[in-house]
Protein backbone atom coordinates (compact mmCIF):
# COMPACT_ATOMS: atom_id res chain seq x y z
CA UNK A 1 0.00 0.00 0.00
CA UNK A 2 1.46 3.45 -0.88
CA UNK A 3 2.51 5.59 2.01
CA UNK A 4 0.43 8.63 2.89
CA UNK A 5 3.19 10.88 1.56
CA UNK A 6 3.12 9.05 -1.79
CA UNK A 7 -0.63 9.43 -2.01
CA UNK A 8 -0.32 13.14 -1.25
CA UNK A 9 1.94 13.51 -4.28
CA UNK A 10 -0.24 11.30 -6.53
CA UNK A 11 -2.14 13.92 -8.54
CA UNK A 12 -4.09 11.27 -10.41
CA UNK A 13 -5.34 9.95 -7.06
CA UNK A 14 -6.23 13.52 -6.11
CA UNK A 15 -8.04 14.07 -9.43
CA UNK A 16 -10.06 10.89 -9.03
CA UNK A 17 -11.23 11.97 -5.58
CA UNK A 18 -12.21 15.56 -6.39
CA UNK A 19 -15.60 16.39 -4.82
CA UNK A 20 -17.18 17.22 -8.18
CA UNK A 21 -17.72 15.59 -11.57
CA UNK A 22 -14.71 16.21 -13.88
CA UNK A 23 -13.77 14.79 -17.30
CA UNK A 24 -10.29 15.39 -18.71
CA UNK A 25 -10.12 15.53 -22.53
CA UNK A 26 -7.41 15.87 -25.10
CA UNK A 27 -7.80 18.90 -27.38
CA UNK A 28 -9.42 16.64 -30.00
CA UNK A 29 -12.02 15.34 -27.50
CA UNK A 30 -10.34 12.05 -26.56
CA UNK A 31 -11.06 11.00 -22.98
CA UNK A 32 -7.89 10.99 -20.86
CA UNK A 33 -9.32 10.60 -17.37
CA UNK A 34 -12.32 11.36 -15.16
CA UNK A 35 -13.11 11.79 -11.51
CA UNK A 36 -14.88 9.12 -9.50
CA UNK A 37 -18.03 11.23 -9.30
CA UNK A 38 -18.09 11.61 -13.09
CA UNK A 39 -17.59 7.88 -13.48
CA UNK A 40 -20.55 7.20 -11.20
CA UNK A 41 -22.80 9.75 -12.90
CA UNK A 42 -21.90 8.55 -16.40
CA UNK A 43 -22.51 4.88 -15.44
CA UNK A 44 -19.42 3.79 -17.40
CA UNK A 45 -16.25 2.23 -15.90
CA UNK A 46 -13.18 4.39 -16.40
CA UNK A 47 -11.26 1.72 -18.26
CA UNK A 48 -13.97 1.47 -20.95
CA UNK A 49 -13.90 5.18 -21.86
CA UNK A 50 -10.27 6.32 -21.50
CA UNK A 51 -8.64 6.58 -24.92
CA UNK A 52 -11.95 6.86 -26.76
CA UNK A 53 -13.51 10.00 -28.22
CA UNK A 54 -16.04 11.53 -25.86
CA UNK A 55 -18.96 10.99 -28.24
CA UNK A 56 -18.04 7.34 -28.75
CA UNK A 57 -17.54 6.81 -25.03
CA UNK A 58 -20.78 8.59 -24.09
CA UNK A 59 -23.26 8.28 -27.01
CA UNK A 60 -26.18 10.69 -27.17
CA UNK A 61 -28.35 12.49 -29.69
CA UNK A 62 -26.69 14.40 -32.57
CA UNK A 63 -28.16 17.67 -31.28
CA UNK A 64 -26.62 17.19 -27.80
CA UNK A 65 -23.27 16.26 -29.31
CA UNK A 66 -23.35 19.23 -31.67
CA UNK A 67 -23.94 21.64 -28.76
CA UNK A 68 -21.11 20.09 -26.74
CA UNK A 69 -18.77 20.15 -29.75
CA UNK A 70 -19.45 23.87 -30.24
CA UNK A 71 -18.37 24.56 -26.66
CA UNK A 72 -15.18 22.54 -27.19
CA UNK A 73 -14.50 24.52 -30.33
CA UNK A 74 -14.91 27.85 -28.53
CA UNK A 75 -12.33 26.73 -25.96
CA UNK A 76 -9.93 25.69 -28.73
CA UNK A 77 -10.35 29.01 -30.53
CA UNK A 78 -10.32 31.38 -27.54
CA UNK A 79 -8.31 29.37 -24.96
CA UNK A 80 -10.82 30.62 -22.42
CA UNK A 81 -13.36 28.83 -20.21
CA UNK A 82 -16.78 28.32 -21.78
CA UNK A 83 -19.93 27.81 -19.72
CA UNK A 84 -22.77 26.25 -21.68
CA UNK A 85 -26.50 26.80 -21.29
CA UNK A 86 -28.33 23.94 -19.60
CA UNK A 87 -27.53 20.87 -21.69
CA UNK A 88 -29.68 17.80 -22.18
CA UNK A 89 -27.29 14.92 -22.74
CA UNK A 90 -28.94 11.52 -22.32
CA UNK A 91 -26.81 8.55 -21.34
CA UNK A 92 -27.08 4.93 -22.32
CA UNK A 93 -27.56 2.84 -19.22
CA UNK A 94 -25.30 -0.28 -19.18
CA UNK A 95 -27.03 -3.63 -19.54
CA UNK A 96 -25.94 -4.50 -16.00
CA UNK A 97 -28.02 -1.55 -14.80
CA UNK A 98 -31.06 -2.49 -16.84
CA UNK A 99 -30.16 -0.94 -20.21
CA UNK A 100 -32.07 1.78 -21.99
CA UNK A 101 -31.48 5.53 -22.25
CA UNK A 102 -31.68 7.80 -19.22
CA UNK A 103 -32.72 11.41 -19.69
CA UNK A 104 -30.15 13.68 -18.02
CA UNK A 105 -29.56 17.44 -17.80
CA UNK A 106 -26.17 19.03 -17.08
CA UNK A 107 -24.68 22.40 -16.26
CA UNK A 108 -21.32 22.21 -18.05
CA UNK A 109 -18.20 24.42 -18.06
CA UNK A 110 -15.07 23.67 -20.12
CA UNK A 111 -11.70 24.96 -18.92
CA UNK A 112 -8.55 25.12 -21.08
CA UNK A 113 -5.40 23.62 -19.51
CA UNK A 114 -2.42 25.27 -21.24
CA UNK A 115 1.16 24.10 -21.71
CA UNK A 116 4.03 26.40 -20.66
CA UNK A 117 4.24 27.65 -24.25
CA UNK A 118 0.56 28.64 -24.19
CA UNK A 119 -0.73 25.85 -26.39
CA UNK A 120 -3.82 23.88 -25.44
CA UNK A 121 -2.84 20.75 -23.52
CA UNK A 122 -6.17 19.54 -22.05
CA UNK A 123 -9.84 20.49 -21.92
CA UNK A 124 -11.19 20.01 -18.41
CA UNK A 125 -14.94 19.53 -18.29
CA UNK A 126 -16.84 20.17 -15.09
CA UNK A 127 -20.41 18.82 -15.29
CA UNK A 128 -23.01 19.34 -12.58
CA UNK A 129 -25.97 17.00 -12.79
CA UNK A 130 -29.05 19.27 -12.95
CA UNK A 131 -31.53 16.53 -13.81
CA UNK A 132 -33.58 16.60 -10.63
CA UNK A 133 -33.63 20.40 -10.48
CA UNK A 134 -34.72 20.56 -14.14
CA UNK A 135 -37.46 18.00 -13.62
CA UNK A 136 -38.63 19.81 -10.50
CA UNK A 137 -38.79 23.08 -12.45
CA UNK A 138 -40.74 21.35 -15.23
CA UNK A 139 -43.18 19.89 -12.71
CA UNK A 140 -43.61 23.31 -11.13
CA UNK A 141 -44.25 24.87 -14.54
CA UNK A 142 -46.81 22.19 -15.38
CA UNK A 143 -48.53 22.72 -12.04
CA UNK A 144 -48.57 26.46 -12.59
CA UNK A 145 -50.00 26.00 -16.09
CA UNK A 146 -52.64 23.62 -14.77
CA UNK A 147 -53.57 26.12 -12.06
CA UNK A 148 -53.77 28.88 -14.66
CA UNK A 149 -56.02 26.79 -16.90
CA UNK A 150 -58.23 25.89 -13.93
CA UNK A 151 -58.52 29.56 -12.99
CA UNK A 152 -59.35 30.51 -16.57
CA UNK A 153 -62.00 27.80 -16.77
CA UNK A 154 -63.46 28.88 -13.42
CA UNK A 155 -63.49 32.50 -14.58
CA UNK A 156 -65.26 31.51 -17.82
CA UNK A 157 -67.96 29.56 -15.97
CA UNK A 158 -68.35 32.40 -13.46
CA UNK A 159 -68.90 34.92 -16.25
CA UNK A 160 -71.18 32.55 -18.19
CA UNK A 161 -73.69 31.60 -15.52
CA UNK A 162 -76.93 33.62 -15.92
CA UNK A 163 -76.61 35.06 -12.41
CA UNK A 164 -75.36 38.33 -10.95
CA UNK A 165 -72.39 37.12 -8.92
CA UNK A 166 -70.59 39.13 -6.25
CA UNK A 167 -68.04 38.75 -3.46
CA UNK A 168 -67.35 40.72 -0.28
CA UNK A 169 -64.55 41.06 2.23
CA UNK A 170 -64.78 39.40 5.68
CA UNK A 171 -66.08 42.74 6.98
CA UNK A 172 -68.89 42.66 4.41
CA UNK A 173 -67.58 45.27 1.95
CA UNK A 174 -68.47 44.21 -1.63
CA UNK A 175 -65.23 44.00 -3.63
CA UNK A 176 -66.10 42.31 -6.94
CA UNK A 177 -69.04 41.87 -9.32
CA UNK A 178 -69.17 39.73 -12.42
CA UNK A 179 -69.68 41.06 -15.94
CA UNK A 180 -73.39 40.24 -15.94
CA UNK A 181 -74.00 42.46 -12.91
CA UNK A 182 -72.12 45.37 -14.51
CA UNK A 183 -73.94 44.87 -17.83
CA UNK A 184 -77.29 44.80 -16.05
CA UNK A 185 -76.74 48.04 -14.10
CA UNK A 186 -74.63 49.77 -16.74
CA UNK A 187 -72.13 50.87 -14.11
CA UNK A 188 -68.38 50.36 -14.00
CA UNK A 189 -66.78 48.11 -11.40
CA UNK A 190 -65.23 51.15 -9.69
CA UNK A 191 -68.71 52.70 -9.29
CA UNK A 192 -70.18 49.44 -7.93
CA UNK A 193 -67.72 48.14 -5.30
CA UNK A 194 -67.91 49.36 -1.74
CA UNK A 195 -71.30 50.97 -1.18
CA UNK A 196 -71.84 51.92 -4.83
CA UNK A 197 -74.01 48.89 -5.57
CA UNK A 198 -76.67 50.16 -3.13
CA UNK A 199 -77.35 53.14 -5.44
CA UNK A 200 -79.22 50.74 -7.73
CA UNK A 201 -81.49 49.30 -5.02
CA UNK A 202 -85.07 50.51 -4.81
CA UNK A 203 -85.19 53.02 -1.93
CA UNK A 204 -88.08 51.16 -0.30
CA UNK A 205 -86.04 47.92 -0.19
CA UNK A 206 -82.72 49.34 1.02
CA UNK A 207 -83.32 49.47 4.84
CA UNK A 208 -84.57 45.87 5.02
CA UNK A 209 -81.76 44.63 2.77
CA UNK A 210 -79.07 46.32 4.89
CA UNK A 211 -80.62 44.93 8.08
CA UNK A 212 -80.55 41.35 6.77
CA UNK A 213 -76.97 41.80 5.57
CA UNK A 214 -75.79 43.07 8.95
CA UNK A 215 -77.52 40.16 10.71
CA UNK A 216 -75.75 37.65 8.45
CA UNK A 217 -72.38 39.35 9.02
CA UNK A 218 -72.81 39.32 12.78
CA UNK A 219 -73.81 35.65 12.92
CA UNK A 220 -71.62 34.36 10.08
CA UNK A 221 -74.65 32.65 8.54
CA UNK A 222 -76.21 32.50 5.09
CA UNK A 223 -77.56 35.83 3.82
CA UNK A 224 -80.93 35.86 2.01
CA UNK A 225 -82.94 38.79 0.75
CA UNK A 226 -85.32 39.87 -1.99
CA UNK A 227 -85.15 43.37 -3.44
CA UNK A 228 -85.68 45.38 -6.59
CA UNK A 229 -82.55 46.25 -8.57
CA UNK A 230 -82.50 49.02 -11.16
CA UNK A 231 -81.54 48.04 -14.68
CA UNK A 232 -79.42 50.29 -16.92
CA UNK A 233 -82.60 51.54 -18.65
CA UNK A 234 -84.16 52.62 -15.32
CA UNK A 235 -86.49 49.65 -14.88
CA UNK A 236 -86.55 47.89 -11.51
CA UNK A 237 -86.69 44.10 -11.43
CA UNK A 238 -87.06 41.76 -8.46
CA UNK A 239 -84.03 39.67 -7.50
CA UNK A 240 -83.41 37.04 -4.89
CA UNK A 241 -79.98 37.55 -3.30
CA UNK A 242 -78.13 34.87 -1.39
CA UNK A 243 -74.62 34.80 0.04
CA UNK A 244 -72.53 32.41 2.10
CA UNK A 245 -69.35 32.93 4.13
CA UNK A 246 -66.18 31.04 3.32
CA UNK A 247 -64.43 29.97 6.52
CA UNK A 248 -60.71 29.51 7.10
CA UNK A 249 -59.04 26.66 9.01
CA UNK A 250 -59.53 28.51 12.28
CA UNK A 251 -63.22 29.14 11.69
CA UNK A 252 -62.74 32.77 10.71
CA UNK A 253 -64.65 34.24 7.76
CA UNK A 254 -62.25 34.72 4.85
CA UNK A 255 -64.71 36.11 2.31
CA UNK A 256 -68.35 36.16 1.24
CA UNK A 257 -69.63 34.91 -2.10
CA UNK A 258 -73.13 35.30 -3.42
CA UNK A 259 -75.40 35.62 -6.42
CA UNK A 260 -78.64 37.30 -7.40
CA UNK A 261 -81.33 35.42 -9.32
CA UNK A 262 -83.94 37.27 -11.37
CA UNK A 263 -87.36 36.33 -9.91
CA UNK A 264 -89.29 39.19 -11.51
CA UNK A 265 -91.59 36.96 -13.56
CA UNK A 266 -92.40 34.80 -10.56
CA UNK A 267 -93.24 37.93 -8.56
CA UNK A 268 -95.53 39.20 -11.30
CA UNK A 269 -97.24 35.83 -11.58
CA UNK A 270 -97.87 35.73 -7.86
CA UNK A 271 -99.24 39.27 -7.97
CA UNK A 272 -101.58 38.37 -10.84
CA UNK A 273 -102.87 35.34 -9.01
CA UNK A 274 -103.42 37.29 -5.81
CA UNK A 275 -105.39 39.91 -7.75
CA UNK A 276 -107.75 37.25 -9.14
CA UNK A 277 -111.28 36.85 -7.85
CA UNK A 278 -111.40 35.99 -4.15
CA UNK A 279 -113.58 33.05 -5.15
CA UNK A 280 -110.41 31.55 -6.59
CA UNK A 281 -108.48 32.00 -3.32
CA UNK A 282 -107.60 28.33 -3.13
CA UNK A 283 -106.00 28.47 -6.57
CA UNK A 284 -104.19 31.70 -5.69
CA UNK A 285 -102.86 30.09 -2.51
CA UNK A 286 -101.63 27.13 -4.52
CA UNK A 287 -99.94 29.39 -7.05
CA UNK A 288 -98.26 31.40 -4.33
CA UNK A 289 -97.12 28.21 -2.64
CA UNK A 290 -95.62 27.08 -5.94
CA UNK A 291 -93.80 30.37 -6.43
CA UNK A 292 -92.68 30.30 -2.80
CA UNK A 293 -91.37 26.77 -3.29
CA UNK A 294 -89.33 27.95 -6.27
CA UNK A 295 -87.98 30.81 -4.19
CA UNK A 296 -87.00 28.46 -1.37
CA UNK A 297 -85.26 26.14 -3.80
CA UNK A 298 -83.17 29.07 -4.99
CA UNK A 299 -82.30 30.07 -1.42
CA UNK A 300 -79.90 27.15 -1.14
CA UNK A 301 -76.90 29.08 -2.34
CA UNK A 302 -74.12 27.53 -4.28
CA UNK A 303 -70.43 27.84 -3.73
CA UNK A 304 -70.26 29.86 -6.94
CA UNK A 305 -70.72 26.79 -9.22
CA UNK A 306 -71.57 23.56 -7.44
CA UNK A 307 -74.21 25.21 -5.29
CA UNK A 308 -75.78 27.40 -8.03
CA UNK A 309 -79.59 27.35 -7.94
CA UNK A 310 -79.69 26.35 -11.62
CA UNK A 311 -78.69 23.17 -13.36
CA UNK A 312 -75.31 23.82 -14.94
CA UNK A 313 -73.30 21.37 -16.99
CA UNK A 314 -70.36 21.55 -19.38
CA UNK A 315 -69.82 19.10 -22.23
CA UNK A 316 -66.68 18.97 -24.34
CA UNK A 317 -65.69 17.35 -27.60
CA UNK A 318 -67.55 16.00 -30.59
CA UNK A 319 -69.04 13.17 -28.51
CA UNK A 320 -70.37 15.63 -25.85
CA UNK A 321 -68.69 14.23 -22.74
CA UNK A 322 -69.65 15.76 -19.40
CA UNK A 323 -66.78 17.74 -17.91
CA UNK A 324 -68.70 19.57 -15.19
CA UNK A 325 -72.10 19.24 -13.53
CA UNK A 326 -73.32 21.02 -10.42
CA UNK A 327 -75.41 19.54 -7.65
CA UNK A 328 -78.72 20.69 -9.10
CA UNK A 329 -77.93 19.09 -12.45
CA UNK A 330 -76.80 15.83 -10.85
CA UNK A 331 -79.90 15.69 -8.69
CA UNK A 332 -82.15 16.26 -11.67
CA UNK A 333 -80.34 13.74 -13.85
CA UNK A 334 -80.36 11.05 -11.20
CA UNK A 335 -76.81 10.14 -12.24
CA UNK A 336 -74.21 10.95 -9.56
CA UNK A 337 -71.32 9.56 -11.65
CA UNK A 338 -71.90 11.11 -15.06
CA UNK A 339 -68.56 12.95 -15.45
CA UNK A 340 -66.53 11.56 -18.34
CA UNK A 341 -69.60 9.97 -19.91
CA UNK A 342 -71.37 11.20 -23.01
CA UNK A 343 -74.80 12.81 -23.12
CA UNK A 344 -76.06 9.84 -25.14
CA UNK A 345 -74.79 7.42 -22.48
CA UNK A 346 -76.37 9.33 -19.58
CA UNK A 347 -79.60 10.27 -21.37
CA UNK A 348 -80.26 7.71 -24.13
CA UNK A 349 -83.83 9.00 -24.30
CA UNK A 350 -82.47 12.30 -25.70
CA UNK A 351 -81.70 10.48 -28.97
CA UNK A 352 -85.41 10.75 -29.80
CA UNK A 353 -85.75 14.31 -28.49
CA UNK A 354 -84.44 17.65 -29.77
CA UNK A 355 -81.60 18.22 -27.30
CA UNK A 356 -78.78 16.41 -29.14
CA UNK A 357 -79.76 17.92 -32.50
CA UNK A 358 -79.76 21.39 -30.95
CA UNK A 359 -76.41 20.71 -29.27
CA UNK A 360 -74.92 19.67 -32.62
CA UNK A 361 -76.21 22.87 -34.22
CA UNK A 362 -74.57 25.03 -31.52
CA UNK A 363 -71.28 23.18 -32.14
CA UNK A 364 -71.64 23.74 -35.88
CA UNK A 365 -72.61 27.43 -35.87
CA UNK A 366 -70.90 28.64 -32.69
CA UNK A 367 -74.11 30.52 -31.83
CA UNK A 368 -75.87 30.25 -28.43
CA UNK A 369 -79.35 28.75 -28.28
CA UNK A 370 -82.16 29.31 -25.78
CA UNK A 371 -85.54 27.65 -25.49
CA UNK A 372 -88.40 28.00 -23.04
CA UNK A 373 -90.81 25.48 -21.62
CA UNK A 374 -89.40 22.56 -23.59
CA UNK A 375 -90.96 19.21 -22.80
CA UNK A 376 -88.44 16.65 -21.57
CA UNK A 377 -88.90 12.96 -20.83
CA UNK A 378 -86.42 11.03 -18.65
CA UNK A 379 -86.45 7.26 -18.39
CA UNK A 380 -86.28 5.56 -15.00
CA UNK A 381 -82.75 5.21 -13.57
CA UNK A 382 -81.59 4.02 -10.17
CA UNK A 383 -84.03 5.26 -7.54
CA UNK A 384 -85.69 7.68 -9.96
CA UNK A 385 -88.89 6.69 -11.82
CA UNK A 386 -89.61 7.75 -15.37
CA UNK A 387 -90.73 11.36 -15.40
CA UNK A 388 -91.86 14.21 -17.65
CA UNK A 389 -91.46 17.93 -17.19
CA UNK A 390 -90.64 21.27 -18.76
CA UNK A 391 -87.36 23.20 -18.78
CA UNK A 392 -86.02 26.57 -19.88
CA UNK A 393 -82.50 26.02 -21.12
CA UNK A 394 -79.63 27.84 -22.80
CA UNK A 395 -76.69 26.33 -24.68
CA UNK A 396 -73.68 28.68 -24.55
CA UNK A 397 -70.66 27.61 -26.66
CA UNK A 398 -67.11 28.30 -25.54
CA UNK A 399 -64.12 28.49 -27.81
CA UNK A 400 -60.49 27.39 -27.80
CA UNK A 401 -58.11 28.33 -30.62
CA UNK A 402 -61.01 29.86 -32.52
CA UNK A 403 -63.11 26.71 -32.55
CA UNK A 404 -66.05 25.53 -30.48
CA UNK A 405 -64.52 23.31 -27.80
CA UNK A 406 -67.63 22.64 -25.79
CA UNK A 407 -70.97 23.94 -24.59
CA UNK A 408 -72.16 25.17 -21.21
CA UNK A 409 -75.79 24.36 -20.46
CA UNK A 410 -77.98 26.35 -18.08
CA UNK A 411 -81.40 24.89 -17.44
CA UNK A 412 -84.34 25.62 -15.14
CA UNK A 413 -87.11 23.24 -14.22
CA UNK A 414 -90.31 25.19 -14.96
CA UNK A 415 -92.73 22.27 -14.75
CA UNK A 416 -94.69 23.69 -11.86
CA UNK A 417 -94.87 27.17 -13.39
CA UNK A 418 -96.19 25.67 -16.62
CA UNK A 419 -98.75 23.72 -14.63
CA UNK A 420 -99.82 26.86 -12.75
CA UNK A 421 -100.06 28.93 -15.92
CA UNK A 422 -102.08 26.27 -17.65
CA UNK A 423 -104.40 26.11 -14.63
CA UNK A 424 -104.73 29.90 -14.63
CA UNK A 425 -105.48 29.94 -18.34
CA UNK A 426 -108.23 27.38 -17.84
CA UNK A 427 -109.62 29.48 -14.98
CA UNK A 428 -109.64 32.69 -17.06
CA UNK A 429 -111.27 30.79 -19.93
CA UNK A 430 -114.14 29.75 -17.73
CA UNK A 431 -112.69 26.50 -16.46
CA UNK A 432 -112.88 24.77 -19.83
Amino acid sequence: MPAAADLAADYQFLFHHLPESYLLLAPDGTVRDNSDLHQAAAMQPRETVVGRHIFAAYPSTPESQRTLHESHERVRQTLRPDTMPLLRYDLERPAALGGGVEERYWQVTHYPILAPDGTLLHILQRATDATEATRAAARAAEAQQAAHEANERARFILESVPLLVWTATPAGVPDSFNARWLAYTGRSLADTVGSGWANDLHPDDLPRTQQLWQQALAAGTTYQAEYRLRRHDGQYRWFQAAGVPRFGPGGEVQMWVGANTDIHQQKLMVAELLEANEAQAALADQAYATAEQLRQQRETLFQVFMEAPVAISVVRGADYRYEFANRVFLAGAGEPDLLGRTVAEVFPEFMAQSFLATLAEVYRTGQPFSAREVHVHLEASGDYPARDGYVDYTYQPFFEDGRVAGVTSFSYDVTELVDVRQTLEKLLNGGT
